[in-house]
C-alpha cells in the first residue's frame, strides 16, 4: 500500500513537470496548449490514485439485503410462509383473515394460534385488501376478532402408505382410532393432480383400501 501511495506522487508530480507550458518571451500572450503527455500522464496518476484508495464499507441504507432471522419477516416471499394474520371475521365455517405481509396462496394452510384446539384454516378465496376468506377444518367456537393466525405455506398434508392401513384419520391427517401417532415419513397434499396413463398400471392388481368387510357365510346345498 505504501509503494503504491509514492507511485502515484511520484506520477502527480511528473504530470505536473509535463503538463506546465512554457512560457517565452515571443510567446508571452499566447493560449497555453496542453500536452497530450501531460493528459497521458494525468490519467495514470488518476488510476493509480483510485486505485490506491482503500474501499469504503458499503452502507446499509442502499438496499443492502438484511437477514429474514433477523429482522424477524416473512421467510418466503412466494407462499408467504411464517407470516402472521389476524382474524377479521367469522361467519360459521368460514373465517376472513387480514395479513399485512406474505399473503398465502389458494389451498394453503393456515393454523389458529392461541386456540383451545387445534384449529386449521384452507385458503379458498382471496377478498383484497391482503384479506383472504378460509374455510375451517373444525368447529370455530370460541375464535374471535383479532386472533393471530400463522400461515404455514403448504397444503394440508395427510400420511400415506401402508402405515395407514386400517387406521382412521380426518381431514387434516391427525388419527382419530384412539391408536397412537401413524408412524410414517410419507404425506402427500390432500390436492394434486390425478395420475397420468404413463402412471397408471396396465394389469389388473387388488387395490389395498384398509377397508375390512365381513362376509357372511357361504350356505352350501
Amino acid at each position: 500500500m505504501a509503494s503504491r501511495k509514492l507511485l502515484s506522487s511520484l506520477i502527480r508530480s511528473a504530470a505536473g513537470r509535463a503538463s506546465r507550458p512554457s512560457v517565452t518571451s515571443s510567446a508571452k500572450y499566447a493560449v497555453p496548449k496542453p500536452s497530450p503527455a501531460g493528459y497521458l500522464v494525468n490519467r495514470v496518476a488518476q488510476y493509480a490514485t483510485s486505485s490506491a484508495a482503500p474501499a469504503s464499507p458499503p452502507s446499509a441504507s442502499k438496499g443492502a439485503p438484511t437477514s429474514t432471522a433477523s429482522s424477524g419477516k416473512i421467510t418466503d416471499e412466494f407462499t408467504g410462509a411464517g407470516s402472521i394474520g389476524k382474524v377479521c371475521q367469522v361467519i360459521g365455517a368460514v373465517v376472513d383473515v387480514r395479513f399485512d405481509e406474505g399473503l398465502p396462496p389458494i389451498l394453503t394452510a393456515l393454523e389458529v394460534m392461541d386456540n383451545s384446539i387445534r384449529l386449521v384454516l384452507e385458503v379458498a378465496q382471496h377478498l383484497g385488501e391482503n384479506v383472504v376468506r378460509t374455510i375451517a377444518m373444525d368447529g370455530t367456537e370460541g375464535l374471535v376478532r383479532g386472533q393471530k393466525v400463522l400461515n404455514t405455506g403448504s397444503p394440508i398434508t395427510v400420511p400415506v402408505g401402508r402405515a395407514t392401513l386400517g387406521r382412521i384419520i380426518n381431514v387434516i391427517g391427525e388419527p382419530i382410532d384412539m391408536r397412537g401417532d401413524i408412524k410414517t415419513d410419507h404425506f402427500l397434499p390432500i390436492h394434486r393432480e390425478a395420475p397420468s396413463f404413463v402412471e397408471q398400471a396396465t394389469e389388473q392388481q387388488i387395490l389395498v383400501t384398509g377397508i375390512k368387510v365381513n362376509l357372511p357365510p357361504i350356505s352350501r346345498c
